[in-house]
């Protein structure tokens, strides 16, 4: 691990301009660094799960019909929300769990649900099933998505896909052979980031201090995004609302 020689401010970083061949993070000491806390709330109409019937493999997928809630909230917190910090490029190392990440199909349902993973890392699927599987997913730009990469796995086994993004924050992925199996994966270019409690609650810690364009990315709802600035050895506070319709 290389150690800062100049530690760039984030306001700073902010004033650089986005290009496809943007340098790398960079990892090293943070020194006086800070912290980033909050709330994600959901007020208004919560959509509901939505409801698929389960038409095919019942012997491994189950019968009648399987409830997907893509928006889930708890006591008016929302969950499945990554919190992160946008264009950063250099502060504290990555966590050693935050690498790639392990889509397991078993039982027709992708598990987790929600995944987090480092771009330029590796995405391993499984199928855990003795039924064909056909992974799909695709990179979330705004409202549109790209395919990324869309395998056939008619066995049991695994299969390992480098993930690599210039422009999307995260994928949908789904099942070609079942339309009821879905999951998000969120792909972090720093380590900056949160994935917020069952209570909506986040920290981002050991922040340089200076200011931050915060982004809350949720998979089916509209991203939100605020600036705050950290004091050094401070906090700051942040809070997101999202509204149903």
């Amino acid at each position: 691990m290389n150690k800062l020689l100049t530690l760039v401010t984030a306001a700073g970083m902010a004033a650089l301009p986005f290009t496809t061949h943007a340098a790398a993070y960079q990892e090293g000491d943070v020194a006086d660094g800070g912290s980033i806390t909050g709330k994600v709330t959901f007020s208004g109409k919560d959509p509901g799960p939505k409801v698929f019937k389960i038409s095919k493999n019942t012997d491994v997928c189950g019968t009648g019909n399987r409830e997907i809630d893509f928006v889930r909230v708890t006591g008016g917190a929302l969950n499945d929300v990554v919190v992160y910090l946008d264009k950063v490029k250099a502060g504290k190392p990555f966590p050693a769990d935050l690498a790639g990440v392990e889509l397991d199909q078993k039982g027709c349902e992708f598990k987790p649900f929600l995944g987090v993973m480092r771009n330029e890392n590796k995405i391993t699927a499984v199928n855990s099933d003795p039924v064909l599987h056909n992974i799909h997913t695709y990179e979330i730009l705004g409202r549109a998505r790209k395919t990324v990469f869309n395998i056939s796995q008619p066995d049991p086994g695994t299969i390992t896909k480098q993930i690599k993004f210039k422009r999307g924050v995260a994928m949908k992925v789904e099942c070609d052979a079942h339309d009821f199996m879905h999951s998000f994966v969120f792909v972090a270019r720093n380590p900056y980031l949160a994935v917020v409690g069952e209570d909506g609650t986040f920290t981002i810690d050991n922040v340089p201090p200076g200011k931050y364009t915060v982004k809350a990315w949720h998979g089916s709802l509209k991203e939100q995004k605020a600036t705050v600035e950290v004091a050094a050895n401070g906090s700051a506070s942040v809070d997101f609302a999202f509204k149903g319709k």
